[in-house]
């Protein structure tokens, strides 16, 4: 065979590098959608930006997407945000958003992810999560108090979070995912990036209201159904009630 299986390992890297550019190309849209196109002003968009050059998403693709979302370009933006409610195996309620510009062809193709999660179904299950601002940051100080910060920012809740949660943490960093007030997501972020932290996501989403326990076994089931979903290119997020 020769040295096909390397060719087919760069074609499957180059297509989830094409994945995770898509989405994080939406995520900037969107961003720019909702607060407009200036980083300072807008947290969420900076948190998009800085993760897309991480990426190495090319500069101009970022700045197309930029005016596209905010209107200011000859494009214009086009997608329907969506919302699927479901159950992933072992009866873990699931919300998954979706960015789409085709609902037509989504739809379907979410609901037969769902369909082929085995013990996976859809159904509504809002009432079992809070709809709530959620902010996500570091800080290079591995001795930050986020307790301190939490209280400063005017959070409701805050929680310790590390590189395994969310690999855009560094290791050495101090971590942390502040709750809060739905209308009160960006003064949250702004104090934050004004006072040493590093914002890296900035948005609304769901946390639920109770977490179900789950053996090992049971865990990976879920596991797989979440990540069936996450690979799908119009999947924006997916919120689980799993630690």
């Amino acid at each position: 065979m020769g040295r096909q299986w390397l060719h087919a390992k760069r074609a499957v890297a180059s297509l989830k590098k094409s994945r995770t550019t898509g989405k994080l190309v939406k995520e900037i849209m969107v961003a720019a959608k909702v607060g407009g196109p200036d980083l300072p002003s807008n947290p969420r968009l900076a948190a998009a930006v800085e993760k897309a050059r991480k990426e190495s998403v090319a500069r101009d693709v970022i700045e197309r997407a930029i005016r596209k979302g905010a209107g200011t370009g000859e494009e214009k933006m086009a997608m329907e945000h969506l919302v699927f409610e479901g159950y992933a195996p072992h009866k873990i309620p699931v919300i998954v958003e979706v960015y789409t510009d085709n609902h037509n062809r989504t739809a379907p193709e979410i609901r037969s992810l769902f369909r082929k999660g085995h013990l996976g179904h859809s159904g509504s299950n809002k009432f079992l999560f809070d709809h709530i601002g959620l902010v996500e940051a570091y800080h290079t100080d591995p001795d930050s108090d986020i307790e301190a910060a939490a209280i400063e920012a005017g959070t409701n809740d805050v929680e310790p979070l590390s590189h395994r949660q969310n690999d855009d943490i560094p290791e050495s960093a101090k971590g942390a995912r502040f709750l809060t007030e739905r209308t009160s997501t960006a003064a949250v972020s702004k104090w934050l990036s004004a006072n040493g932290w590093h914002v890296v996501m900035s948005e609304l989403g769901y946390r639920a209201r109770q977490y179900p326990f789950l053996s090992d076994e049971d865990a990976a089931d879920v596991g797989d159904f979440l990540q069936a979903l996450e690979d799908h290119e119009d999947v924006h997020r997916v919120w689980a009630a799993v630690r």
